[in-house]
């Protein structure tokens, strides 16, 4: 079971946010549960904002006036005759709190208070940075309103926040008599937490190798057919690709309960199909760069047993090991650095 504090760091990082020093301010505390620990984070840092000044912007309204201001909309006095009854229309630009990125903090902290989920005493603390943002208005989340939002360097600050006011809405499902609702767990979700943990190593590796080139890379079937049934072919995709001089390491993210799985004899054995697969990819990088060392490596989250096996496989170095995701942050950060270490010739 993965802790919520190291789930979010998890969402920090595949979300481009983890900044050095960020697993500091999180504490030692377990949370209960993630949603708990999200809306602590996200209430904090709209106390930051709030310290700053929140953002503002400009809103547009249209109004009839007696004494004229801003842009005046001439086809609609003609077309309305306004100026017979002494009125102008006009087009008035003003500065306010009052806009999308702060009206869906609002909503999402409003929504916290509410939550059965959440402890009593953070629900207050929400409730009163609510009566605390002043002049914004309350929204109605959709999922298309989070792609609405339209964010400059200069509220680069919201970008987090946002992510995880999205998260938060999506976590949001109503129960069974579609009454209230519930905050589903986002570490029960096996196919989420499988993209997660993807979307997680590979930026991990972007974040903490900077002078190698991590991403993921799309590898051309060596097949020859008309173009309909090549179309028809699946695409051939690494989780991770890290390149440095000389070498290529093809990491594939295996988020399953064991890197064994056992036979209808009861044999336990490394899954056939991840080993294909990987196989696959470090061949097809090795025909196209015959020149670099191509090695491999499974990486799963630790089931019931830890696991650290290393084979040399038709001249590939191919590593299958496991990572704790339940201990202390920094085990974890100093054990998937030394996992992409080992020596090209080990084996």
């Amino acid at each position: 079971m993965i802790p919520p504090r190291n789930i979010y760091y998890m969402l920090l990082y595949a979300w481009g946010h983890f900044i050095p020093g960020e697993i500091q301010t999180v504490g030692s505390d377990e949370s209960p549960n993630l949603p708990t620990l999200l809306a602590g984070i996200l209430n904090a840092r709209i106390h930051r904002l709030l310290r700053r000044g929140i953002d503002q912007g400009y809103v547009s309204s249209i109004e009839d006036l007696r004494a004229p201001r801003g842009r005046l909309k001439m086809t609609e006095m003609v077309g309305r005759q306004t100026l017979l009854r002494g009125y102008a229309v006009c087009e008035i630009d003003e500065l306010t709190p009052d806009i999308l990125h702060n009206r869906i903090l609002l909503e999402t902290i409003l929504r916290l208070a509410g939550e059965k989920g959440i402890n009593r005493g953070l629900q207050r603390e929400l409730k009163l940075t609510a009566a605390r943002m002043r002049g914004v208005s309350r929204i109605r989340l959709t999922g298309d309103v989070f792609k609405r939002v339209q964010l400059s360097r200069n509220t680069a600050q919201y970008g987090l926040l946002m992510h995880i006011c999205e998260l938060l809405f999506h976590e949001h499902m109503p129960d069974s008599q579609g009454e209230g609702g519930s905050l589903v767990g986002l570490a029960q979700d096996e196919v989420r937490m499988a993209y997660l943990y993807e979307e997680f190593l590979r930026s991990f590796y972007k974040i903490e190798l900077p002078h190698s080139k991590v991403a993921k890379e799309q590898m051309r079937w060596e097949a020859k057919s008309d173009a309909e049934a090549l179309a028809l072919l699946p695409i051939m995709e690494t989780d991770v690709t890290i390149r440095s001089p000389g070498r290529v390491l093809v990491i594939d993210a295996k988020y399953y309960p064991s890197h064994l799985t056992t036979s209808r004899f009861g044999t336990e054995r490394v899954h056939s199909s991840h080993l294909y697969q990987l196989k696959s990819y470090l061949n097809h990088v090795s025909r196209r760069e015959p020149e670099v060392t191509v090695d491999g490596m499974l990486i799963y989250p630790q089931g019931p047993f830890a696991a650290d096996l290393r084979y040399c496989l038709e001249g590939h170095n191919i590593r299958i090991a496991t990572v704790n995701m339940g201990q202390e942050w920094q085990d974890i950060h100093n054990r998937l650095l030394q996992l992409v270490d080992f020596p090209a010739d080990d084996n």
